[in-house]
């Protein structure tokens, strides 16, 4: 290959097959995921009947403190306010007299899912390996993720209880507007 010469080109020049195979297959499944988007209640519904159908429990636990971790970053602000220092840039607001700035995700909703399924699709592919067929007593793996759930949610909930954001917005009004005051905003 010349200097020139990109990766997927052949010595002559043209782009190889594989490439454009490859780079097709990406496009097809980048389409998908397009049109899938406005569809939440329909993805998440074929995420947990796809979480419903395998079952090793070595690939089961882990893919749950996988699950755990995406859930922790989805309820997370995309700017974690205890790292920020007073005057270090925009934060949330901790007091009744500061500017409302909207809550941001760490991990948004259709990130969350994407990542949820491509973890479930991998777990499925391991339960195609004995070698992940680990025996365990699974009653004590269950016992610790619930033990490992209620702890990283209770240390969740302080932090925001501490910076004072809620994460679900489904069904606050943004604005007070004419029907709730009976004023007008120029009034």
């Amino acid at each position: 290959m010349s200097e020139g010469d990109s990766v997927g080109e052949s010595i002559h020049g043209k782009s190889s097959v594989v490439a454009a195979f490859f780079t097709r297959v990406g496009q097809v499944y980048q389409s998908w995921l397009d049109k899938s988007t406005p569809f939440y209640v329909v993805r998440w519904c074929l995420l947990s009947n796809m979480l419903a159908v395998f079952g090793w429990y070595i690939v089961t636990y882990a893919l749950g403190i996988y699950h755990l971790n995406l859930f922790i970053a989805f309820l997370s602000p995309k700017v974690d306010p205890s790292l920020l220092e007073e005057d270090d840039g925009p934060s949330l607001p901790t007091k009744q007299n500061e500017e409302f700035r909207p809550f941001i995700r760490r991990l948004p909703e259709f990130k969350f899912w994407h990542s949820a399924t491509k973890g479930i699709v991998i777990a499925m592919i391991c339960t195609f390996f004995e070698a992940f067929n680990v025996p365990v007593f699974w009653p004590i793996l269950v016992m610790y993720f619930i033990m490992l759930f209620c702890i990283t949610m209770k240390r969740q909930i302080k932090h925001m209880i501490k910076y004072r954001y809620l994460p679900f917005t489904h069904g606050k009004r943004t604005y007070r507007g004419k029907e709730d005051t009976g004023k007008t905003f120029a009034s």
